[in-house]
């Protein structure tokens, strides 16, 4: 009961601070906290998949990406009126393509949010479990598979923009994207949407689920000799964490106003992986902590040094992995655990003292 108060203690000090944030901000630092929110979002979906399922999946930017070219779509249709979007007509397209007028439409748009990346993952999930893939050949093939449509989007320029991706998105929903209203709207929107995600993947864990979850990671063989079936419960939460990276990657593209699939690259994925590494893996809190702070210095880094950052961000990365194995709330709840070990120690310690100077 005390671990509980605890830890929603510790969640409601870290949403209240985000709550406050934009209050301290300019306005081109809330855009980006705001971008840094969709961030987290990914690292906690990240989170779910490989602290708790011990899969590592070096391809979330896929369904990133898959759930931002959704809403994009929409979105450039909108801001495009009744002329076709830009890339089309210097690509000689006459008329919209099929695949595009259902997009004209919000709520199929915002489905297919979800539904796409999720639908997805749970495709290429099945098939990798299914076939018993594990460890590292499994974010092999999940790198893989980001990599190719990468490549398949670059190289269908009449529909999905190529290399550019869909750009220029001024309008958002009859909002302007650059409007300091709309940022600071988007910022409180985007934590709300964390915060969701949070209490859902919390929820998983805590249940019986997230239970056949973990033991799914530690020992899959006993939990099959239990009559337990590790390719359902794999693929289950696979599909969710799609579904949830997809969310991320559509709010992103709200902010951001353009998509390419540079997105979709091995390199953003990776990203991820840090983000996720860094907070702590196996503590949700870690990914949203991992993910802004990871954003947040990675900004500063390039903004004072933009010749090197790169080579320092590595290094401090480096470090962190080196010195702080288990990520930043791992660590601190090493130190946390330690001092109550050494203050157990001298309480037992006291009465032994006194009674023996008595």
């Amino acid at each position: 009961m005390r671990k509980s108060m605890t830890h929603w203690l510790i969640v409601a000090i870290i949403f209240g601070i985000l709550l406050l944030t934009p209050t301290f901000l300019n306005d081109f630092r809330i855009n980006l906290m705001g971008k840094f929110l969709t961030y987290a979002i990914v690292a906690v979906a990240l989170d779910l998949i490989w602290g708790y399922g011990g899969m590592l999946s070096l391809g979330q930017g896929l369904f990133f990406t898959l759930g931002a070219y959704a809403l994009a779509m929409h979105l450039k249709l909108t801001n495009s009126g009744t002329s076709l979007p830009d890339f089309m007509v210097w690509s000689g397209v006459d008329e919209l393509p099929r695949i595009w007028e259902p997009f004209a439409s919000a709520p199929f748009a915002l489905a297919m949010v979800v539904v796409v990346p999720a639908v997805m993952a749970f495709v290429i999930g099945y098939f990798i479990f299914r076939s018993r893939v594990q460890g590292v050949y499994f974010s092999i093939i999940t790198q893989a598979m980001t990599l190719i449509f990468s490549l398949l989007f670059i190289g269908q320029q009449p529909l999905t923009g190529g290399t550019n991706g869909l750009t220029d998105i001024q309008q958002v929903f009859g909002y302007t994207r650059a409007d300091p209203a709309f940022l600071r709207g988007m910022y409180f929107i985007s934590l709300g949407a964390l915060f969701a995600v949070y209490l859902i993947c919390w929820w998983v864990v805590n249940s019986r689920f997230g239970r056949l979850l973990v033991a799914t990671r530690d020992d899959e063989s006993r939990v099959r000799f239990l009559g337990f079936n590790p390719v359902v419960v794999k693929t289950l939460v696979f599909g969710l964490a799609g579904a949830l990276t997809g969310i991320a990657g559509a709010l992103y593209v709200m902010q951001d106003g353009i998509i390419s699939p540079s997105q979709m690259g091995v390199r953003p994925s990776i990203e991820m992986v840090i983000w996720t590494a860094v907070g702590g893996r196996g503590s949700l809190l870690g990914g949203i902590i991992g993910a802004i702070s990871v954003g947040w210095t990675k900004s500063l880094i390039s903004a004072d040094y933009p010749e090197v950052w790169e080579m320092i961000f590595g290094i401090l990365f480096l470090l962190i992995v080196l010195f702080m194995p288990k990520g930043i709330v791992g660590t601190v709840r090493d130190l946390f655990m330690r001092g109550r070990a050494d203050t157990a120690d001298i309480e037992v310690a006291q009465p032994i003292e006194q009674g023996g100077a008595t």
